[in-house]
């Protein structure tokens, strides 16, 4: 899969699963091409999502909401995600 449709189906999957007021994906995988481990059509991401839903709730309860959502897209092409939410 490339990159801009990975980021257009979890923008999908999100802004379909929460009330998000603005989100933004950012590629981060050319900070680990050289990292032992790097793994080809494995991505980074910086995820930021404004949503007063899940800035209400802890860290992990929020993060585990995302990843559920989520869920086949991180078992598959994603190899980390940072989650950043306002």
């Amino acid at each position: 899969m490339n990159i801009n449709d990975l980021i257009a189906i979890i923008k999908k999957k999100l802004t379909n699963k929460f009330p998000i007021e603005k989100i933004e994906i950012e590629d981060k995988s050319f900070l680990h091409k050289k990292h032992q481990g790097h793994q080809e059509g494995k991505f980074h991401l910086k995820l930021m999502i404004q949503s007063n839903e899940l800035k209400i709730l802890t860290r992990i309860e929020s993060n585990k909401k995302i990843y559920k959502a989520i869920d086949k897209e991180m078992k598959e092409y994603i190899h980390s995600l940072q989650i950043l939410i306002s």
